[in-house]
């Protein structure tokens, strides 16, 4: 099953501790149907150092994976919304559910 969401959109977070919140997609695990969010559950992951790879260590902060159920895509021109398809000749483009404006189209 493909996902509604790609890399690099823009999605707000609509349940869990990081309600709210906006951030670009950086990473799509579909096996999983789990995304990674910019500036979004954010964890504490101790680091050991590593003088080969100039690595210093410590405590790191990075993002962790969210469930796609708890995001929204963002369009540009209404907000929040829920992610429709249609044919534009013999492509499939997501549009907004809202305005019906056509979302970004993934460059292959």
């Amino acid at each position: 099953m493909s996902l509604n969401i790609q890399r690099n959109d823009t999605v707000e977070v609509i349940a869990g501790s990081d309600k709210g919140k906006r951030g670009r997609v950086l990473r799509v695990f579909p096996d999983k149907d789990r995304i990674l969010v910019e500036h979004v559950r954010v964890v504490k992951k101790n680091v050991r150092p590593n003088p080969q790879r100039n690595i210093k260590g410590g405590i790191a902060e990075q993002e962790a994976p969210i469930h796609i159920s708890n995001v929204l895509l963002v369009c540009p021109g209404c907000g929040p919304t829920r992610v429709g398809h249609k044919f534009e000749g013999e492509t499939k483009v997501r549009i907004c559910r809202k305005c019906g404006q056509t979302l970004a189209v993934k460059k292959k």
